[in-house]
């Protein structure tokens, strides 16, 4: 496969699963939850150097999700309490649990070369030449962890997607016909750690963070239907990567940069064009009922 295609598939497969989780982290104002999850991570990595002494990337992959489940199980179990907010749950977790990796490093790894680009951090332009073998055929690695990942969050979202909607929308109506509001928000805050760790490895976390998000955060402008703003935030995910890659080959510029551009731009134009909520939309008809009237 042309390297060019499978960059943009691999960011595409990235797109997709972040896609399937995002609305539901927008709309239930987790949206920051990968930003957290890159810098809780650090503790994981600096763990896995001091029992295995190794900084290869599947122990180091394995460290980084133990913390970014811890992460964001404490966080929801700061909200859970109804005396933090989702935001200040994110704000207490993630500093501590990366000031916990900054003392780690400083402490036990002080001159040890943990290579965290190239470890958790990485980047797309390399995933050609990390593969593996299955069945005589050289595959990149990211593409088959990334669409196991998707294949794992679309079963999730299929499989509980009433329950999902209910309590994103309700939570209190969840509880009351005991569809399990706070297991169902951890296992959708797992999903998506999981999610964001198996990426950055690929991707970067910049591009990991901007998936979740941005598309996610331009569906919601465009559609008030759950359904459509997730196959949106899929479809803005795809358009991000592949047009960021056609910008940035001509360009000689950061791939996942341009991804991010791209999916903002999305943003952008939805924020002023949106047919419901766009600024200018509104704009627009409010002289329009100024003339008629």
């Amino acid at each position: 496969m042309n390297d060019g295609l499978l960059i943009v598939l691999v960011a595409g497969l990235v797109a997709t699963a972040c896609g399937l989780l995002g609305p539901f982290l927008v709309l239930r104002r987790m949206a920051l939850l990968s930003d957290a999850v890159s810098h809780a991570v650090l503790p994981g990595i600096v763990a896995v150097w001091l029992v295995a002494q190794t900084r290869a990337s599947l122990p180091v992959v394995f460290g980084a999700a133990a913390f970014a489940v811890l992460c964001v199980l404490g966080i929801d179990a700061l909200r859970s309490t109804g005396l933090v907010a989702s935001d200040a749950a994110i704000g207490l977790v993630f500093p501590a649990l990366f000031s916990l990796g900054v003392l780690g490093v400083t402490r036990y790894a002080d001159g040890i070369h943990l290579d965290l680009d190239s470890t958790i951090y990485g980047e797309i332009a390399f995933v050609p030449f990390d593969t593996v073998s299955f069945g005589g055929h050289e595959l990149a690695r990211s593409g088959v962890v990334l669409g196991v990942v998707v294949l794992l969050n679309l079963l999730l979202v299929v499989a509980l997607w009433k329950e999902l909607k209910a309590t994103t929308f309700d939570p209190q109506f969840g509880a009351t016909v005991r569809l399990h509001p706070r297991l169902l928000s951890r296992l959708l805050l797992v999903a998506a750690a999981v999610t964001a760790v198996a990426a950055f490895d690929a991707v970067g976390a910049i591009l990991v963070v901007t998936m979740l998000i941005v598309p996610a955060a331009t569906a919601f402008l465009l559609t008030d239907r759950l359904v459509v703003m997730v196959a949106l935030a899929v479809g803005i995910g795809w358009v991000g990567a592949g047009a960021g890659y056609a910008i940035a080959l001509p360009l000689d510029s950061s791939i996942a940069g341009a991804m991010g551009l791209v999916c903002a731009a999305c943003f952008t134009l939805a924020l002023l064009v949106s047919p419901r909520h766009g600024v200018l939309t509104r704009r627009w008809r409010r002289r329009r009922a100024g003339v008629v009237g």
